[in-house]
């Protein structure tokens, strides 16, 4: 927490921004007041009302007397930016977005649940999500698929996947490609592909890693700038450590390029605890916190949903509350334009905003192989604005 003196000098330019902002109505359309503002884009921690009008934030301030049309007292919860998942599969159903938009998601990518032969599909509920939604493209052409999206290496088609997203260059925003055993029979190639299509719209590529048949420390070499490695904590046999727990040179080599580092928590295979203190013991933190979740992800224990998944990190990743959050608001709005201006609660921003409540106690926290972890915090939605509106709780 910071003085209220650090407090005012940290947002003085916003305030001064919101009294001109303010003066062209006689009260805000809502207020949160009491919460504890954490907003790493300011560099803000502490305890003040938030004033919408319009559906974007209108003031930040230790007190607003001004009345609101509507009012949320946020006493003893916090209040951040909305939440943004920039690793899940939400656009498989119509409901995903709905779901996620309760547990504080106000912006989400689909990871490659779609490919050229299925987009129109997946973008129906890409379009009808009620925050922002885009996808990464799979460069297999059937998107995720039981028996391996690109086994069969014919559906690595560059061609097809070059025309769909020209095609949809609103709601494309990437491709993705899933270098696991069973998944790829060449992953060396599969990226290759992946590259030439995505670099065609200067796009960046998405990398599933963690089983593959090469080494992470072969595969990275062939990542650009702004490309996205995911499942970072996936253990042997293709990590990001080497056989005597250090991270790979060619790793942090990467990350100094500009390559981002991305969770994606998931059901299977991408987390496991003692990798887990590896990664996070020699100071590799994640770029970003994502759930590789669904829209039924609430009754798998190990994901839950956005808020259990950064928990995870708050209690055993060294991690404070401002770089927990800033995984899932201020780190997440720069890797793809249509969320630039996501992730802050900077005056004139949308209102788009998580309110969470940080519990203490004794709670579970479970890794990819049934190993648990009993942790003293945990974070859990408790409201979610869109544009300055309360959401419902699906």
């Amino acid at each position: 927490m910071i003085s209220r003196r650090r407090f005012l000098h940290s947002t003085i330019a916003a305030t001064l921004f919101a009294r001109s902002f303010s003066s062209l109505a006689q009260s805000y359309d809502m207020i949160v007041r009491g919460g504890r503002v954490i907003d790493p884009s300011l560099h803000l921690d502490a305890v003040a009302d938030v004033a919408i009008t319009n559906g974007r934030i209108a003031a930040i301030q230790p007190r607003i007397d001004t009345a609101g049309s509507e009012e949320i007292d946020a006493r003893g919860k916090l209040v951040m930016p909305g939440l943004i998942d920039v690793h899940g599969h939400y656009a498989r159903d119509a409901q995903g977005g709905h779901i996620c938009l309760s547990d504080g998601v106000t912006g989400w990518v689909d990871a490659g649940s779609a490919g050229a032969d299925n987009i129109e599909e997946i973008l129906a509920n890409v379009r009808s999500a009620p925050q922002p939604a885009r996808i990464l493209i799979n460069i297999g052409r059937r998107g995720v698929i039981d028996d391996g999206d690109t086994a069969d290496m014919s559906l690595a088609n560059v061609e097809a996947a070059r025309a769909a997203i020209a095609a949809h260059l609103d709601y494309v925003v990437g491709v993705k490609a899933r270098l696991t055993d069973g998944v790829t029979a060449n992953d060396r190639e599969v990226i290759r592909r992946a590259q030439e299509a995505a670099s065609y719209f200067k796009l960046p590529v998405m990398v599933h890693m963690g089983q593959s048949a090469t080494s992470m420390a072969e595969l990275i070499q062939v990542l650009k700038p702004g490309d996205i490695v995911t499942h970072m904590f996936a253990p042997p046999p293709s990590p990001i450590i080497d056989d005597r727990g250090r991270i790979l040179p060619e790793i942090l080599e990467a990350r100094r390029r500009g390559i981002r580092f991305d969770v994606a928590n998931g059901r299977i295979d991408h987390l496991r605890w003692d990798t887990f203190d590896t990664i996070m013991g020699a100071g590799f933190w994640p770029d970003t916190v994502s759930t590789d979740g669904f829209s039924n992800s609430r009754n798998v224990p190990g994901v839950v949903d956005l808020p259990n998944i950064m928990s995870k990190f708050l209690n055993f990743g060294g991690m404070g509350l401002m770089d927990v959050v800033a995984t899932a608001t201020l780190n997440a709005a720069r890797y793809f334009p249509f969320i630039h201006d996501a992730g802050t609660l900077n005056v004139g921003a949308p209102a788009d905003i998580a309110i969470l409540e940080l519990r203490q106690g004794s709670f579970e926290f479970l890794d990819n192989y049934e190993n648990v972890r009993v942790g003293t915090q945990r974070l859990f939605p408790f409201e979610t604005l869109l544009a300055g509106r309360r959401v419902p709780r699906v």
